[in-house]
């Protein structure tokens, strides 16, 4: 699933509600600790001193994600594009056994259009076991049978539960925009104000709450009453989706791809579109690592000699292992040196045929920089899929994929806040922190928002990532993991755990126990320039080559 987080501020009546908060400084991620005191990651700082009046090589990225728009203003000229396609013709020129991928490929498209909503795994898990064991009889089954139906049993009350839940808030939020709807129509302006809602008085009782607790909101929160009144009919679109979509044992949109779901392995089905019917997020994505630097629009990505290639495989929804798996391999192939990762789940379908690919991209030297995700939760314990751990590894085989960066979010305030209250954390499966939060960058037709999530994290290490192999193209890919663990800014002040379960070090919440600095990155990465074999003293300081 696409790696969102929405900020739920307050509960009124049982009713989350979405606002904005205190606004992060402009251009906050790329902004030096020392010169800016901010925790961002020096990247103005190197390029106004360690890389002044240095080239480096074009290196291409590619954006594994919800789609990307092609023709946004700050990320046109940095499009990888396959210049052995002829655009349009209908035939694959290059015969990489896609059809017109001028700027990358999607794989949860086809003849028949796009895959916008999908369900979750769990969901999927379910209804691919509901064939099996509805209406059997657990005395009539193997042992293993046994096992996997009470699996079953454990993950279907999860969803019925969730549906119940979900229902609830739905109910909620429903209720306060039929509310907010009705004293908006009450007032009759265009533009509402705290003192139209202060002075307004009607006959209805609920009204005249509804007119209370907006007033209230308004005033606490800082947001206009057309922003709260979007946050409400996004909150209610977002319940609504999940008993929709997510959690709906019924639904399955895979028959537009038009593939041949059991076969893992297959490769050349989906169509050319990248962008798709919902480019939000990995447009996004793309612009905190490759956005122009020097047009004088909109922001500045962190590398500046990048290609954006876009893969679309995640829908709003959970990601299909076979699509994650064809997407990294197409990036591979095509010549993606470094590939971003802004998803994941908590259920896998097929590990194995991930595995495979991770391994297929580690062998070609491609660094693979993955969201560690938005739950809060301790990943060294819960199970959070893709991941760098190979389920069969043999008896001499890797475990772990050495070119494999998890990433946990970081925010602007410093302190007992720096983690983002909703990152993924773990000593031994988050290898380093970057910023993750409040993160302006570039939306779908010429737009600039701030999203929030690992999703924003993963492409400000992506874009450190893409500097490196730029000015230092001598240095291999788990060199460049390296680099980057032995160079992050430590902090061991004591924290609010993501979450809200305490407060705990901030060095206990990664491998590394810090967040990832271009500066100090290049600094280390010129010293080790041409040398085939790197110093990992400091490494084996914070590295864990058999991670469990």
């Amino acid at each position: 699933m696409l790696q969102k987080f929405f900020t739920l501020i307050c509960l009124i009546g049982g009713v989350s509600m979405m606002s904005a908060q205190t606004s992060a400084p402009e251009n906050w991620y790329n902004l030096d600790p020392g010169t800016d005191n901010i925790d961002g990651v020096s990247t103005e700082k190197t390029y106004s001193t360690l890389l002044k009046g240095k080239t480096g090589q074009t290196v291409v990225v590619a954006v594994i994600d919800s789609g990307v728009d092609s023709e946004h203003e700050d990320l046109k000229e940095v499009m990888w594009t396959n210049d052995g396609e002829i655009p349009g013709n209908g035939i694959d020129d290059d015969k990489n056994g896609y059809i017109d991928d001028i700027h990358g490929w999607n794989f949860i498209g086809g003849a028949k259009g796009n895959i916008n909503h999908e369900s979750l795994e769990i969901t999927r898990l379910v209804r691919s076991m509901k064939k099996k064991y509805e209406g059997k009889n657990v005395n009539d089954l193997s042992k293993k049978e046994r096992i996997e139906f009470a699996k079953y049993e454990e993950m279907k009350k999860i969803i019925e539960d969730k549906n119940g839940e979900l229902a609830g808030q739905s109910e909620n939020v429903r209720q306060f925009h039929d509310g907010l709807m009705a004293l908006e129509k009450g007032i009759g302006k265009d533009q509402i104000s705290v003192e139209d809602l202060q002075s307004f008085e009607s006959e209805d009782p609920g009204i005249s709450e509804v007119a209370n607790r907006v007033s209230g909101i308004l005033q606490g929160q800082g947001v206009t009453f057309d922003e709260l009144k979007e946050n409400i009919t996004g909150a209610l679109e977002y319940y609504d989706n999940q008993m929709k979509y997510y959690y709906n044992v019924d639904f399955d949109p895979r028959d537009i791809v038009g593939d041949n779901y059991n076969d893992s392995y297959e490769t050349g089905y989906g169509n050319n579109d990248v962008k798709g019917p919902d480019a939000a997020h990995g447009t996004h994505v793309a612009g905190i690592i490759g956005a122009v630097r020097g047009n004088d629009t909109g922001i500045k990505g962190v590398a500046d000699n990048v290609e954006i290639m876009s893969i679309r495989a995640v829908p709003d929804g959970d990601e299909r292992d076979k699509d994650v798996a064809a997407a990294i391999r197409y990036a591979v192939d095509n010549g993606a040196s470094i590939i971003n990762m802004s998803f994941g789940k908590s259920y896998g379908w097929d590990k194995g045929v991930v595995d495979a690919a991770v391994k297929y991209a580690v062998k070609h030297d491609v660094l693979l920089v993955h969201a560690a995700g938005n739950d809060g939760k301790n990943t060294d314990v819960n199970s959070n899929f893709p991941n760098d751990n190979f389920a069969k590894r043999g008896l001499f085989g890797p475990k772990q994929a050495k070119t494999w960066l998890e990433i946990g979010a970081l925010t602007w305030k410093g302190g007992e806040d720096a983690p983002a209250s909703f990152s993924n954390y773990g000593k031994m499966n988050v290898d380093l922190f970057a910023p993750g939060y409040q993160i302006l960058s570039t939306t779908p037709d010429g737009g600039y928002q701030k999203f929030s999530g690992t999703s924003m994290a993963a492409p400000v290490t992506a874009g450190v990532a893409a500097v490196l192999r730029s000015y230092y193209p001598e240095l291999s890919a788990q060199q460049i993991k390296e680099i980057l663990m032995a160079t992050v800014v430590p902090n061991s002040e004591m924290v609010n755990r993501p979450g809200g379960d305490g407060k705990v070090k901030f060095s206990e919440l990664s491998i590394t126990g810090g967040v990832v600095n271009v500066y100090k990155a290049v600094e280390l990465a010129a010293k080790t320039k041409g040398k085939r074999k790197f110093n990992k003293t400091k490494i084996k300081q914070v590295v864990k080559s058999d991670r469990a």
